[in-house]
């Protein structure tokens, strides 16, 4: 009988092991070596290009915050309900339509620092297209979209990531936008380091040389050298600390 379950358990683990990752199995590994639930009850402040951007997260509950300082203080402030900006201390009333615009700009910065935190949800949808070899590196590569219901004002852009099959980690990502004529990005990470138990990285920005490229190719002529340095996207004096108030 003894034998009979230990031949069992070793049958179940080779089966296991053999079982192909779903694309949520791959990404909810990816988050949890990216710090899982560090994210949770963290004050997370950063500088980007001149602006001081902050965030807290509680249990369902966010707050996203972008600091502008020059002649004036000027605040926006996204969260669970909705959005605010507020200048040197006085709220201000703005157009919806400013309000989206500035939305969608603070939350993006903030997605994109956060990475691979943010790619769940019941608006994501993910499908994985297969293996691939970067730099003798083995990744996962996985397409990510959203439903209309749910996936903000620019549900229609695509992304795809770059999961490393030992290391779990996003070390590429890429992306097609509709805003400002559209376009596509292909990111490279680097720089990666952990702080309060959440990782960070930076990245080189690269975009397509030919206009005739394709979102999924992307990797493909990043190895081939035809994709051009548009900038760095790089996070400075990066702090997390615990909170227990998401209020702002």
């Amino acid at each position: 009988m003894k034998k009979y379950l230990f031949f069992l358990s070793v049958v179940i683990i080779m089966v296991s092991c053999l079982t192909p990752q779903t694309a949520d199995q791959i990404i909810e590994s990816a988050i949890k070596h990216a710090g899982g639930e560090h994210y949770n009850h963290k004050k997370i402040s950063f500088e980007f290009r001149g602006k001081t951007y902050v965030s807290c997260r509680q249990d369902g509950m966010y707050a996203l915050k972008r600091i502008t300082e020059d002649s004036t203080e000027t605040v926006d402030i996204l969260s669970n309900d909705g959005f605010k900006r507020i200048v040197d201390g006085q709220m201000v009333v703005l157009a919806d339509s400013l309000k989206t615009k500035y939305s969608n700009s603070v939350n993006s910065v903030h997605y994109f620092a956060y990475l691979p935190h943010g790619l769940t949800g019941s608006a994501v949808n993910k499908e994985l297209l297969g293996e691939v070899k970067i730099k003798d590196q083995v990744y996962y590569k996985i397409k990510v979209w959203f439903n209309e219901q749910g996936g903000g004002e620019d549900f229609e852009d695509v992304f795809v990531y770059w999961i490393g099959k030992e290391n779990h980690q996003v070390d590429y990502l890429a992306y097609e936008f509709h805003v400002n004529e559209g376009g596509m990005r292909f990111r490279e990470a680097y720089n990666r380091r952990e702080i309060g138990g959440i990782q960070f990285a930076d990245y080189n920005n690269y975009q397509p040389k030919s206009n005739s490229a394709s979102l999924l190719g992307l990797d493909s002529l990043f190895q081939q050298n035809n994709l051009k340095l548009l900038s760095k996207i790089e996070l400075e004096n990066v702090q997390v600390e615990a909170t227990s108030d998401c209020k702002w």
